[in-house]
C-alpha cells in the first residue's frame, strides 16, 4: 500500500507540471471538440497528430494523446444527445435514449447524468489501473520471448473474436496488418521484403502514414459520401443538474457499467467498444419496465456512458503492462511511444516510472478537466455541431498532409496516405474493419521478433512454444477461443448481436 501511495505520489508530482498539466488540458479540448464533431474520430486525429508529437517530451506526448481518446468519450455523448448522430462508435447506445430525454426536455439532465457518470468511471478505472499496474508488471517480467509471442498471438485472436462482422473478413484484415509489418529491410539478413526496388520502402512502410491513411484521410471519403442531417435539439437544454429521482435511478446503473467497463476494456480488440452495448443490454434486461428503453430511460444513459469511459481508459491496462494494445487507438499509442524510443511492456513502469505513474494521475486530472469542460461550454459545442462538414474536410486534409510531409520530408509519403486512404475506404465498403489491420501491423514486428528469439533460444524447435507451460497455456486459450468463436451456433449468435 506505502508504494502504491509513493508510485502515485510521484505520478502526480509529474502530472501536475505546467507543461504536462497544459499538455493534458489540451489533449481533453481537442478530444471533446473531436467526440462532438459527427465525422472526426480519436483514431484519425491521433493519427493526424502524431507528427506533432516529435517535438513534445515522451510523457508529455502520451498525456496529450491520451487526453484525445477519453476526452472523445466526452464529447461524442453530447452529440449523441443533442443531435441523435454518435460522435463516437461508444456512443451509439446513448443516441437511444439520450436523444429522446433531449426531445422530451430532459437535454441538461442527459448531459448532467452523462458527464458524472462518465467522471466517476473514470476515477475509478484510474484507481484500478493503478491497483492492477505493478502486479501484471511483476507478471510480465517473467515472460520471455516464447510467453511474449503466445500473448501476442492471443491478442489478435481476440482481435478477431472481438470484431465486428465476419469473422473470415477479421482474420484477413489481420493478416494483411501482419503482411504489411514485414515491408522493408529484413534486420537479420539485410536482405530486402516486398520494396519491388523502390528506395522509399527500404526502411519499411511508416506507421504513421499507415495509420494515417487508413483513418484520417479514409475517413474523409466515407464522411463525404453520407448525406449530412443534423437533428439538433432547438428547444432550451436546461438545468444540468439531473432531479433527486433521475439521480436514484442511475446510481445502480454507474456502477454496474464502471464494472463492466472496467473488465471489458482489458480486453484485446473491440472490448471497449463493447462495453456500453453490453451495459444497455444488462440494463434492460434489469429493468422492471424494459418498454421505457429508447423512450428516455435516464439508465439508457448513465450505464453505457459509465461503461465508455471505464473501458476507454483500463484499455491502458494491456499496454502500459503487457506491451499489446487492446484497439486501434492503443496501437496508435505504442507508434507514438516507439517513435520516442519507448519499448511498450514492463520495462515502462521499472525503466520510466515517472512517465508510467505520470500518465496513470493524468488520466484522474483529465477526467476532471472533462467534467469542467463540458458542462459549463454545451452552448459552445452547439453551435459548432451547425458547422457542416463541406467546410471541415479541406483544412483536416490540409493538416493530414503537411503533418505527413513534415515527419520524413517526403513527398511519397503524401502519396502514400492518399492510396492508404482509398485503401481503407475501399475496405469498409466491402464490410472490412480496418482496426485489425492496424493492430496486426502493430504487432507483426514484435511477433517476427519474438519468434526468431525463441527458435534461436530453442535452437529451431518449434516444441518450446507448447514445452513452457505459460506460453502452451495461452495458445490453447487462444485455439480454444477461435474454434468456439466458428461454431456456427455461436458465430450466428455473436452476428445477431454485432448486428443488433
Amino acid at each position: 500500500m506505502d508504494t502504491l501511495v509513493s508510485n502515485l505520489s510521484l505520478g502526480f508530482s509529474v502530472a501536475l507540471g505546467l507543461q504536462n498539466l497544459a499538455l493534458a488540458f489540451l489533449g481533453c479540448l481537442v478530444g471533446t471538440l473531436i467526440g462532438v464533431l459527427p465525422g472526426v474520430g480519436p483514431v484519425a486525429t491521433i493519427a493526424m497528430l502524431l507528427p506533432i508529437t516529435f517535438s513534445l517530451d515522451p510523457t508529455g506526448a502520451l498525456i496529450m494523446l491520451a487526453g484525445i481518446y477519453y476526452g472523445a468519450q466526452y464529447g461524442g455523448s453530447t452529440t449523441a444527445i443533442l443531435v441523435n448522430i454518435p460522435g463516437e462508435a461508444t456512443s451509439v447506445v446513448t443516441a437511444l435514449d439520450g436523444h429522446a430525454m433531449a426531445r422530451r426536455g430532459r437535454a441538461g439532465a442527459a448531459l448532467g447524468i452523462a458527464a458524472l457518470g462518465s467522471f466517476f468511471a473514470g476515477t475509478v478505472a484510474t484507481i484500478f489501473i493503478a491497483a492492477l499496474g505493478a502486479p501484471l508488471t511483476r507478471v510480465a517480467l517473467l515472460f520471455g520471448p516464447t510467453e511474449y509471442f503466445a500473448l501476442m498471438v492471443m491478442g489478435l485472436v481476440f482481435a478477431v473474436v472481438l470484431a465486428g462482422g465476419s469473422i473470415i473478413k477479421a482474420i484477413a484484415m489481420i493478416m494483411l496488418g501482419l503482411l504489411l509489418s514485414t515491408v522493408g529491410t529484413d534486420l537479420e539478413t539485410g536482405d530486402q521484403r516486398m520494396t519491388f526496388g523502390q528506395p522509399f520502402l527500404w526502411d519499411g512502410i511508416d506507421f504513421a502514414v499507415l495509420a494515417m491513411g487508413v483513418f484520417g484521410v479514409s475517413e474523409i471519403l466515407r464522411n463525404l459520401g453520407r448525406p449530412e442531417e443534423r437533428d439538433v435539439v432547438r428547444g432550451a437544454i436546461g438545468r444540468l443538474l439531473p432531479n433527486r429521482e433521475e439521480l436514484r435511478q442511475s446510481i445502480a446503473p454507474v456502477l454496474r457499467g464502471t464494472l463492466l467497463g472496467s473488465a471489458f476494456g482489458i480486453l484485446p480488440g473491440n472490448g471497449a467498444i463493447l462495453a456500453p452495448f453490453a451495459s444497455y443490454a444488462m440494463e434492460k434486461k434489469l429493468s422492471k419496465d424494459p418498454s421505457r428503453f429508447g423512450k428516455g430511460a435516464v439508465e439508457g444513459v448513465a450505464g453505457p456512458e459509465s461503461a465508455n469511459n471505464a473501458g476507454a481508459q483500463t484499455s491502458f491496462i494491456p499496454l502500459l503492462t503487457l506491451g499489446i494494445p487492446a484497439n486501434a487507438v492503443m496501437a496508435l499509442m505504442v507508434g507514438a511511444m516507439t517513435i520516442h524510443g519507448i519499448i511498450p511492456g514492463p520495462q515502462v513502469m521499472t525503466g520510466k516510472p515517472s512517465l508510467f505513474w505520470g500518465m496513470i494521475a493524468s488520466m484522474w486530472i483529465g477526467n476532471l478537466m472533462l467534467l469542467i469542460i463540458n458542462l459549463p461550454l454545451v452552448g459552445v459545442w452547439v453551435k459548432l455541431l451547425k458547422v457542416p462538414y463541406r467546410l471541415l474536410f479541406p483544412a483536416i486534409l490540409v493538416f493530414c498532409c503537411i503533418g505527413i510531409y513534415s515527419i520524413n520530408s517526403q513527398a511519397t509519403d503524401v502519396l502514400l496516405i492518399g492510396l492508404f486512404g482509398f485503401v481503407g475506404y475501399l475496405l469498409t465498403r466491402f464490410g472490412y474493419e480496418p482496426a485489425p489491420m492496424l493492430l496486426g501491423f502493430v504487432l507483426g514486428k514484435l511477433l517476427e521478433e519474438n519468434l526468431r528469439r525463441a527458435l534461436i533460444l530453442s535452437r529451431g524447435s518449434l516444441s518450446t512454444f507448447v514445452t513452457e507451460p505459460i506460453s502452451a497455456g495461452l495458445i490453447i486459450l487462444s485455439a480454444l477461443l477461435l474454434i468456439v468463436a466458428i461454431i456456427p451456433n455461436i458465430r450466428r449468435g455473436r452476428d445477431e448481436v454485432f448486428a443488433e
